[in-house]
């Protein structure tokens, strides 16, 4: 079945964070989802969304460059045109305009949703069909406030929400970080699982230093600890500790993921759409993941409710053998969608219906549009 795409809009839509939440390079108290609504011929309508951190604080796109390059450039590219599934609309896009991972993957998320619809399917069935409806998913522990993080760790573990944790780390020194994060493990216990994310804050020699000190306080895998351009170095590092490492911006699209592997990394690859260009294009690196023995983990940009689904519906489809952490929407005060995603013992429950099974709620999409 084919959909021709008629239109699309463009929201950039700004809601508060329920806390400060602090990473290497920026510390947010508001999240910036930039929405999508694509109309297709016989009034269907798919949604997606596109959330990047701290504007251009952590990569390349912005919220008002991603909101530009669809409305500019993609947007008059899709518009008119005939597409039977992803792989033409990728095509596509990606002939006429480079980069712009996350632009596109609103777009390629919108497209699904809209196809879903049309064929009366969930997302993760064009995606190849969820193994299972629960996923697990984590909480970021990132106030920056040692006593606050162990508080909040142990209401949410009291509560059922989660048992598994992730600290942000690395705007700090090195000493001050370590004390905090084993600080964070000791008091949440050792059957709780407490990850850490350096955001690349790191040089090669800290991170020796650190992962050396992490690995025997008993953290369970370290994210990205060392810039991305760093390939050798992030290997070196896999091969030198037990504590798994978790390649986050040094891995986007499946060259990556081959590059990396090839050349003897272990541990694991954390997808996102985003980084990826879809759902679908984010699943390519999880296949090439899977073929080289590499574990996945899937990451978020703290997106809302949408490109949360959205991310869901791929994780879905294959063994996420280190859970999610797809927890975006409970960082956000409000949302956009009528009803809210399911979160409890740990897990987080796949919407059904058709699409990604998400209703827009368009009072709260208007209230909290830029203007």
């Amino acid at each position: 079945m084919s959909i021709t795409i008629e239109s699309i809009a463009c929201w950039l839509v700004d809601i508060p964070t329920v806390r400060p939440h602090k990473l290497s390079m920026t510390t947010m108290g508001c999240q910036t989802l930039t929405i999508v609504r694509m109309t297709c011929a016989e009034g269907v309508v798919g949604w997606g969304e596109a959330t990047t951190i701290g504007g251009l604080s952590y990569g390349a796109e912005s919220p008002e460059a991603i909101k530009s390059a669809i409305e500019t450039y993609l947007s008059p590219l899709l518009c008119g045109q005939t597409f039977s599934g992803v792989a033409a609309l990728a095509q596509t896009m990606n002939a006429s305009v480079k980069g712009n991972t996350f632009a596109k993957s609103a777009l390629e998320t919108a497209f699904l949703d809209a196809l879903g619809k049309s064929l009366n399917l969930p997302v993760s069935s064009l995606l190849g069909g969820a193994l299972t409806q629960r996923l697990p998913v984590l909480w970021t522990l990132a106030s920056g406030d040692t006593e606050k993080d162990i508080a909040e760790g142990q209401r949410l573990l009291a509560e059922g929400r989660h048992n598994t944790f992730k600290l942000k780390i690395g705007a700090r020194d090195l000493a001050t970080d370590i004390r905090h994060a084993l600080a964070i493990k000791a008091a949440l216990g050792e059957d709780v699982s407490v990850r850490v994310d350096v955001n690349q804050a790191w040089d090669l020699t800290t991170a020796i230093k650190g992962m050396a000190q992490l690995q025997a306080g008993g953290i369970d895998l370290v994210e990205q600890p060392i810039p991305l351009w760093d390939r050798r170095g992030l290997i070196a590092l896999s091969q030198r500790f037990e504590v798994p490492i978790l390649a986050d911006e040094a891995v986007a699209t499946s060259h990556d993921g081959y590059a990396l592997a090839s050349d003897g990394f272990t541990g694991a690859y954390a997808l996102k759409i985003a980084k990826a260009g879809g759902p679908a294009q984010a699943l390519k690196l999880a296949h090439v993941a899977q073929a080289a023995g590499v574990a996945l983990y899937g990451g978020t940009m703290l997106e809302g409710t949408l490109g949360s689904v959205a991310s869901l519906h791929a994780w879905s489809t294959v063994s996420m053998q280190w859970g999610t952490e797809m927890f975006g929407p409970l960082l956000l005060k409000d949302d956009i969608v009528v009803h809210p995603l399911d979160f409890s013992d740990g897990q987080v429950t796949l919407p059904q219906g058709p699409g990604l099974g998400i209703e827009i709620d368009a009072d709260k999409l208007h209230h909290y549009s830029r203007r």
